[in-house]
């Protein structure tokens, strides 16, 4: 089977194990192999105790010259203390809650160890460094692979098990991009790019790696995109002939802005433009920033579609989005005579079946839906447009999917992230693009702040405030459960607050205020039955993973906590901010980080004193490279589909568009890659394509 194998294959996995590694994802070798570090630890330059930098983690070989001693506190805390030497001073070595240590770490002992150095005037001290024994004959690795993790596994477990994957199926992994491309792009093998991803021989080779493998991701991806979308807009679409929105207009509980009004006319052009019956579809995108009013767009191309006897469908990547949808929209065209239905992965059998009856008949005029839409058994009596809400999540595999229950259809996509149109056209080179840069009336900007540890009492007080004035609060979290960065047998490093945790310990620390906890791992009857909640106010507090990023509405919602801000993007944050100021009342954003790096404090800073998002986008560019908006953009958790690992280390917006000409020249040469140094390659693709489009969460 090679990398198709069972991961309880390799030696040390039991079902226990298996059951944790399932938590990422990882069920076969091949998975395993594919969960890349995250980071890496230098571990190699050897400093002396005299010559430690206090700046930054350093590596430091010492004797431990104390046995150590081992101490509880109240609880479960405790402090294992010791002290170790070179020949040019001696340190005072601190554990908290690793009491485990006791047992390995022993007096005479000589460990190499991976902290960082407090100078006082008699001694130095380290808290919880990296310890690792050195034993005659026994190497240590310089490089250290830094994997994510999660309960149940620690680094050194991940470390072994892709050890042994690397020992029995590295060469199970078949080279798929022909010769004369990796010639061309100066790119080592597969095998090479694999074994040196985690396990470095040096930097340099490292370096190597990260750029086959991230061309790898944006080569395929280009091709991918660009055979998708070749396939949907070989088609045609019926022309509209009526394209008059003012009866749609006259429902609205608003006037549109100027932008909206442009994108309208622009859609209007392209579903009515030429005097044949079937015209060329309309293939655009609306970009726009938080609030700038997408929906309304689609929901105006949508009117001209069914006013001209034509059904509309919209997909949306969750349910608690699409059900959000549907009520919006449901109003307004029943109010105009048309029909809408919601169909999700919850509709329950029943229900579903007459929907998909009163859809075929051609009964149901609009239809609001997730990735059920694209299912067996969907089939739509006289299909005009079909319009997917990607909010990050869908990629152009799911709207070929949803294209395809259709040849006859236009096609409007709307993206929630602001992007540069530059990068924008190389990205979407087959849409036409039309971007919403207004905010509509009345929209207030929310204040920002930055944060860290220090302000935690003040936060509680704040939230209690924020309640007791009837309003609600946002707290989100980078992880589901308690998943502290392990990098050795248990040893804790950088502390990432978890959903649930938070949610318990808050409701200790606040009794008075009702909190509510969401995630994607909830079953979508609890999803939806917390929402619920926390919509009509009967949860105060919402703590959750970035689930709610997708198009929550909650006017009442003032205040938005983001912990651990440094472990998102820029666009994710911005997305997350715009969850709060919906509504009349001052609303806040609290960026809680305890990160002291340079590029985190930057990005940060732009987060408090930039509130456009186009704007941010732009920065994201400068400080990260385009990477990051791919990094977002397509991160949908899918199995085997396209998933974007190192995306952000692209250097600049020129490596990019290189990449995708590279990819467009191939296909130039062999459209269906059917020649037999593609093979591989087409191979790969029907593998990506396949898996994006299973289900998002």
């Amino acid at each position: 089977m090679g990398i198709d194998s069972p991961i309880t294959t390799l030696s040390g996995i039991g079902e226990v194990r298996a059951k944790a590694f399932s938590r990422l994802g990882i069920f076969t070798v091949g998975d395993l192999l594919e969960h890349y570090p995250r980071s890496y630890q230098d571990r190699g330059n050897i400093l002396t105790l005299r010559n430690g930098d206090p700046e930054r983690d350093c590596s430091y070989i010492l004797t431990v010259i104390t046995e150590p001693q081992l101490r509880r506190i109240r609880g479960n805390m405790s402090i294992l203390k010791f002290r170790a030497s070179d020949n040019t001073g001696i340190c005072e070595i601190t554990y908290f809650n690793q009491p485990y240590y006791k047992n390995q770490i022993r007096h005479g002992a000589k460990i190499r160890f991976f902290g960082r150095i407090i100078r006082t005037k008699e001694i130095y001290k380290m808290s919880n460094p990296k310890p690792e024994a050195i034993v005659p004959g026994k190497e240590l690795e310089n490089i250290v692979p830094i994997y994510p993790l999660c309960e149940g596994l620690t680094g050194r477990i991940v470390r072994d098990a892709v050890s042994s994957a690397l020992s029995s199926h590295l060469s199970d992994f078949t080279e798929y991009l022909p010769e004369d491309i990796r010639r061309e792009n100066s790119l080592p093998t597969l095998q090479f790019a694999v074994r040196e991803i985690h396990r470095p021989t040096d930097s340099s080779s490292l370096e190597r790696a990260i750029k086959r493998l991230r061309f790898d991701e944006m080569f395929t991806f280009g091709l991918a995109m660009r055979i998708a979308l070749r396939g949907m807009t070989k088609a045609s679409a019926p022309r509209m002939l009526s394209t008059d929105i003012s009866p749609f207009l006259s429902v609205l509980p608003f006037s549109l802005t100027g932008a909206q009004s442009r994108a309208l006319r622009d859609i209007a052009k392209d579903m009515s433009e030429g005097k044949e019956k079937m015209i060329p579809p309309m293939s655009r995108i609306v970009s726009g920033d938080v609030g700038s009013g997408k929906t309304a767009v689609a929901a105006g191309a949508a009117f001209i579609a069914v006013n001209n006897g034509y059904q509309a469908a919209l997909m949306a990547p969750t349910e608690i989005l699409a059900a959000q949808h549907s009520a919006e929209l449901s109003g307004i065209f029943e109010r105009l005579g048309y029909r809408t239905a919601l169909l999700t992965g919850s509709t329950p059998r029943s229900e579903r079946k007459k929907i998909l009856a009163a859809l075929e008949s051609g009964d149901i005029h609009l239809i609001v839906g997730t990735h059920a839409l694209i299912g067996e058994g969907v089939r739509f009596f006289r299909p005009g447009l079909f319009i997917t809400d990607e909010q990050h999540r869908f990629g152009v595999m799911q709207r070929a999917a949803l294209t395809e229950k259709a040849d006859d259809a236009h096609i409007l996509v709307m993206s929630a992230t602001p992007i540069p149109r530059t990068l924008a056209l190389a990205i979407y080179g087959d849409l036409d693009l039309s971007v919403l840069d207004e905010l509509p009336p009345g929209r207030q900007r929310v204040d920002t702040f930055v944060v860290d540890e220090s302000y935690r009492a003040r936060l509680d007080a704040f939230i209690a405030k924020q309640v007791s004035e009837g309003h609600q609060c946002y707290i989100v979290c980078p992880a589901v459960e308690d998943n502290s960065e392990d990098d050795e047998d248990g040893d804790v490093g950088e502390h990432l607050s978890a959903a649930t945790e938070y949610s318990e310990a808050l409701g200790k620390r606040l009794p008075q205020v009702k909190v509510g906890c969401m995630h994607g791992r909830l079953p979508a009857a609890e999803k939806d039955a917390v929402m619920s909640s926390f919509v009509s106010g009967e949860t105060n507090v919402l703590v959750s993973t970035t689930v709610i990023e997708v198009g929550v509405n909650v006017p009442n919602a003032t205040l938005m906590i983001i912990e651990n801000a440094e472990r998102f993007g820029l666009s994710q944050l911005h997305q997350l901010r715009g969850r709060v100021g919906r509504g009349s009342a001052k609303s806040y954003c609290v960026l809680v980080s305890s990160k002291e790096g340079q590029n985190s404090r930057a990005r940060l800073d732009t987060m408090r004193t930039t509130y456009d998002g186009y704007k941010i986008a732009e920065k994201d560019l400068e400080l990260r490279g385009p990477g990051d908006f791919f990094a977002t953009q397509y991160s949908a958790r899918q199995s085997g589909g396209l998933k974007f690992r190192f995306a952000a280390s692209i250097a600049n917006e020129s490596e990019l568009k290189e990449i995708l000409l590279a990819a467009e020249r191939l296909l130039a040469g062999d459209p269906d890659l059917s020649r037999d140094e593609n093979l591989p390659l087409a191979k790969r693709i029907r593998k990506l394509s396949e898996g994006a489009r299973g289900t998002v969460n």
